[in-house]
């Protein structure tokens, strides 16, 4: 059977079973489908019209072609291929085409860099949050590599299990899915006071007074230490 790829890359080459592969022809979407019939603001419509060349579906994995049980309310996961028209990931639009599918998706998102097709895997989770507050979905995407290079892992016993793992292959490039929310904010936590020590370092070379150095630079001592503790840790 010959199967859907987006660029080079298809369920076969990702190591998914062939009978989840999209046959060929079939798994292309059109992109006026996710902006016509479904109002949208034109920043987002032009995310679709200018920065993706083409959507496609290259992988259904259910119960039966993963040999899983079926449990949970998830039933199955869309492998979906993104291919973009130029470096950049446009979150907001996946977060649009995920929000529009109760199943879970796992986006894999294809660039050509120098004559090379590179992949990232995108996925749509609840960011991990304190007790109490309204949970928030964001878009995470992961690093980018070579799409010969990019194979997936199906591991778990049901499809809710092989998301989770499917989650950690795109956020932390780890099949292991243990404990996972507490990781992703790791992850962010360590993503923010990276951005924190870049600014404090700028705001330390501008300041005019020994007291505003001084109050940066404790200030970038502080995210400094906590990086660094984070870093060991991870």
């Amino acid at each position: 059977m010959t199967v859907s790829a987006c660029a080079s890359v298809s369920a076969l080459s990702l190591g998914l079973p062939l009978q989840s592969a999209m046959p060929e022809g079939k798994g292309t979407l059109p992109k006026q489908m996710f902006y016509v019939k479904t109002p949208v603001s034109a920043g987002l419509k032009q995310r679709f019209v200018n920065d993706i060349t083409e959507i496609t579906v290259l992988s259904v994995l259910n119960a039966a072609n993963t040999k899983t049980i079926s449990e949970g309310k998830l039933k199955e996961v869309l492998v979906i291929g993104v291919l973009l028209s130029g470096q950049t990931v446009p979150i907001d639009a996946l977060e649009h085409i995920a929000k529009l599918r109760p199943s879970g998706i796992l986006f894999v998102c294809v660039r050509n860099r120098e004559g090379t097709d590179e992949c990232a895997f995108a996925v749509r989770r609840a960011i991990p949050g304190r007790a109490g507050h309204i949970q928030q979905n964001t878009v995470f995407v992961g690093e980018w590599q070579e799409a010969k290079n990019t194979t997936v892992e199906l591991n778990g016993n049901s499809i809710e299990q092989i998301w989770e793992s499917l989650n950690a292959q795109a956020i932390l490039n780890s099949p292991n899915s243990e404990d996972l929310d507490l990781r992703i904010a790791k992850r962010v936590q360590i993503a923010e006071l990276k951005a924190l020590d870049a600014k404090l370092t700028k705001d330390h070379a501008r300041a005019k007074t020994p007291t505003q150095r001084n109050e940066v630079y404790a200030k970038l001592h502080k995210a400094r230490t906590q990086l660094a503790q984070l870093e060991q840790e991870d």
